[in-house]
């Protein structure tokens, strides 16, 4: 499959092919809403190529990309080699992560799940591309549990998703201890409906202090910074 390198707005690359979904906007939107701190320990759950984690790339994170596609870790590992960075890809299932990490090894985790439950909307056209999209290979509960078991208490974890599925996440989180503490829209423009959610939560602690931040617009100076435009 021929394969094509995507440049990306912090200056690494990217190498992908038509097997897999290529780098989309909410990938980029979700590494400028994430705030790990210092040194932290990073997992980029379901990484797929690997977009999220070069995206959120900084020399003093220690970032791992889990996925279960090998395809498609193969193609992260290429992408590492190419930036000369120091990143772990891991290649195994997230509904066995007992057996692939420690128990509160990470600090924080970065998640762009499937979006649509495997029996909504149109099928996507390969089994690779289903994976993405639909939860057929894991669902939102799974996603939740292997973020829980990863994070210290006190980690936190961001997720992208959909607005009128916001709820199916919020749920799955509250069960295992991961309380949302910043939300953030995302909306074509002023007048629009949000198209996307951006979710930050943290292990353990008091359900209060939820912050919703202002909108995030498309048709913005704002967006298009996070672009390097």
């Amino acid at each position: 499959m021929p394969q094509t390198i995507e440049h990306l707005p912090n200056g690494l690359t990217l190498r992908q092919d038509d097997r897999f979904f290529k780098l989309g906007q909410d990938s980029v939107l979700l590494s400028a809403f994430a705030r790990p701190r210092r040194n932290a320990k990073v997992l980029d759950l379901g990484c797929g190529t690997g977009a999220l984690a070069l995206l959120i790339y900084r020399p003093d994170l220690r970032i791992t990309g889990l996925e279960i596609q090998e395809g498609a870790i193969d193609l992260f590992r290429q992408s590492i080699a190419d930036n000369g960075v120091d990143m772990a890809a891991l290649h195994g299932d997230l509904r066995q992560i007992r057996a692939l990490l420690p128990h509160g090894s990470m600090d924080y985790v970065i998640c762009n799940p499937p979006y649509f439950d495997r029996n909504a909307g149109k099928s996507a056209p390969s089994p690779e591309k289903r994976t993405a999209r639909q939860d057929a290979s894991c669902t939102v509960e799974d996603i939740a549990v292997a973020s829980s078991f990863v994070l210290h208490t006190g980690g936190k974890a961001a997720f992208v998703f959909r607005p009128e599925r916001l709820w199916t996440l919020l749920e799955a989180l509250s069960r295992v201890r991961l309380v949302p503490k910043r939300l953030r829209f995302v909306h074509q423009n002023a007048l629009a409906s949000p198209s996307a959610v951006l979710v930050e939560c943290r292990k353990g602690g008091s359900a209060e202090g939820l912050i919703v931040e202002p909108p995030l617009l498309v048709e913005s100076e704002e967006y298009n910074r996070i672009y390097g435009k």
